[in-house]
């Protein structure tokens, strides 16, 4: 797998892990777009997300329905775009970024950190 250009970390606070997953994506989409992106692969360990992103699943959720929509809304700027189910254990990396925020936050740091290319 390749190595990501750029990351985000950040922390949510109490979240629930679809709205923490949907959140990710709706971040990780603005920076993709920031950076000049043309096409994005999304590789998520929730199958939820990915199927409602698809459209094969419908959001039922309400706290869901405006992050999906920003999600779809994102995702028609680009040229294309892939979303495939993994399984956490092959997600290390963005497991890492999540628990480098939760220390982060409590230790009194700053609630977001962003790296991007050549910073």
């Amino acid at each position: 797998m390749a190595r990501p250009l750029a990351t985000i970390s950040d922390y949510l606070g109490i979240q629930t892990n679809n709205v923490a997953e949907y959140t990710a994506v709706v971040r990780a989409l603005g920076l993709a777009a920031e950076l000049g992106a043309v096409e994005v692969n999304l590789m998520l360990d929730s199958k939820l997300i990915v199927e409602q992103v698809h459209g094969r699943w419908r959001v039922k959720d309400a706290k869901l329905q405006p992050l999906h929509a920003e999600v779809r809304r994102l995702l028609g700027g680009f040229r294309g775009w892939t979303a495939v189910h993994v399984r956490r254990a092959q997600n290390g990396a963005a497991d890492a970024l999540c628990n480098e925020a939760i220390d982060r936050a409590l230790a009194g740091g700053p609630a977001s950190v962003v790296h991007r290319p050549g910073a």
